[in-house]
């Protein structure tokens, strides 16, 4: 059997209003452009390294 890839559910609780243009542009590569959406994506070092650069601006759940 195949192992379930683990997963993580980002949601967006800061506004990227007079951030960097990178840390805004983070967000968007994350599938995040609004406030309070949600998104699951694959647990990954690149995606934990982009969680990282904008952890102040979103919250973190691991996915079940």
């Amino acid at each position: 059997m195949a192992k379930a890839k683990a997963t993580v559910k980002v949601t967006q609780t800061g506004s990227p209003i007079g951030r960097h243009k990178s840390q805004r542009a983070t967000l968007v590569g994350l599938g995040l452009n609004k406030m309070h959406r949600t998104v699951e994506l694959e647990d990954t070092p690149s995606i934990r390294g982009m969680i990282q650069k904008v952890h102040h601006l979103v919250r973190v759940e691991e996915a079940s």
